[in-house]
């Protein structure tokens, strides 16, 4: 085969690699753009209103407003932003063990783990946990070791996201709840997050994009959120931890991954 005949056939070998080079890469573009699009499309079918606010002592807060009744607990072992759910992060957690209650049925969230770390219990203390009751369609905050004594009309049909009080009706002795629940850190420069509900029953999922005290960032969620209708809620695990994904923001902490979260996902 003569020398020209070589370089003939190499271009068209050449040109037909780069040929399917392109190709490839233009099936990956469309592929990524339909799964966003498919993401983005199913994000905005959900029932949550996006919030974003600054209150008066210089927090700026987002927030997800929805109701219970399209929120679950779900084990995600990712960071919120990276798990294509929408809501926010949970309770505390160790590794791959989830040291707050998470329960869904009566069935722990983490279940898969063993008998430690489930989500059966508020690990060590018994914390603030914000409890939604099926039957009733309500909200409340009890402080409970294990998710066996939170008091319920259906325990088929309810959810349980343990975390900290915030005593949002007791401004008096808030601190002092706090403290009796080890709340981490409470005087540190933080991000932080919660989950509030108010008197309509309707509920906040709210993750600070400034670092603040535990004080500080409980006075913004009343000063912005609610209209001064504000029952109560949960500080849930914070710092590093405290991200939300919505089809508006992403946030996502420190980048870790989380063990749970709170989604929306009607």
């Amino acid at each position: 085969m003569s020398r020209k005949k070589r370089l003939t056939i190499a271009g068209i070998m050449i040109g037909l690699v780069l040929v399917l080079v392109i190709m490839l890469y233009l099936m990956i573009i469309a592929l990524g753009n339909r799964n966003e699009a498919n993401l983005l499309k199913s994000e905005q079918a959900l029932h949550y209103t996006y919030m974003t606010e600054t209150s008066k002592n210089g927090i700026k807060l987002h927030a997800l407003q929805t109701r219970p009744a399209y929120v679950t607990l779900e084990t995600i072992n990712n960071n919120v932003t990276l798990s294509g759910k929408v809501g926010i992060n949970g309770g505390f957690f160790y590794g791959n063990q989830l040291l707050s209650i998470g329960v869904v049925n009566s069935i722990p969230v983490n279940k898969e783990i063993g008998n430690f770390g489930t989500g059966s219990e508020n690990v060590k203390y018994a914390r603030g946990t914000l409890v939604w009751d099926g039957a009733s369609d309500q909200l409340s905050v009890q402080v409970a070791s294990q998710a066996s004594e939170l008091k319920l009309k259906d325990h088929t049909r309810f959810w349980a996201q343990g975390g900290i009080s915030m005593s949002l009706g007791d401004d008096a002795n808030w601190m002092q709840q706090a403290a009796k629940e080890n709340a981490p850190f409470p005087e540190d420069d933080r991000l932080r997050s919660a989950a509030v509900y108010d008197a309509n029953g309707t509920l906040y999922l709210i993750v600070s994009e400034t670092k603040s005290s535990l004080s500080d960032f409980r006075e913004a969620i009343v000063q912005t959120f609610g209209g001064g209708k504000l029952v109560d809620g949960i500080f849930l695990d914070g710092d590093g931890s405290s991200q939300l994904l919505s089809s508006e923001t992403a946030l996502p902490g420190d980048n870790r991954p989380v063990v749970q979260m709170l989604r929306i996902v009607k």
